[in-house]
């Protein structure tokens, strides 16, 4: 049984699927853009986008009662790698080791004119276990 994750400072969904799915003991995170979640305003730049995307992520995780130690895969998107560094330094604040596995792509747009939007899945005990 999947069951639709939604609450305070997430941001809703800009089209028909779902922030979050739970089912089991695992969660599949939509794409987090920079979303400032009560107003729906993108963030300005690739920085702040990145943080405002790890923030709906962390949001999201709180609401379903996980963590990002549970989090074991994540995609990341940018419009260009040439801010990967930029994002890689902010991403890698919410982590600590054992790291999720993870893939970075280039894409060619992002909706709302994003530069950066991350998913990821988690596990109940997922990077610990």
């Amino acid at each position: 049984m999947k069951r639709s994750i939604t609450g305070a400072g997430i941001p809703g969904a800009i089209g028909p699927y779902s922030p979050a799915i739970a089912v089991g003991e695992e969660l599949y995170c939509s794409g987090q853009l920079g979303l400032d979640p009560e107003t729906g305003v993108l963030a300005d730049g690739v920085a702040a986008q990145a943080e405002q995307a790890v923030t709906n992520l962390g949001a999201l995780l709180t609401a379903a009662g996980y963590g990002f130690d549970d989090i074991v895969k994540t995609t990341i998107f940018l419009v260009d790698l040439a801010d990967f560094a930029t994002v890689n330094e902010i991403y890698g604040r919410a982590f600590s080791d054992p790291f999720p596995a993870r893939s970075t792509v280039q894409v060619a747009a992002l909706p709302k004119g994003g530069r950066v939007e991350i998913e990821a899945i988690a596990k109940r005990g997922g990077a610990a276990g």
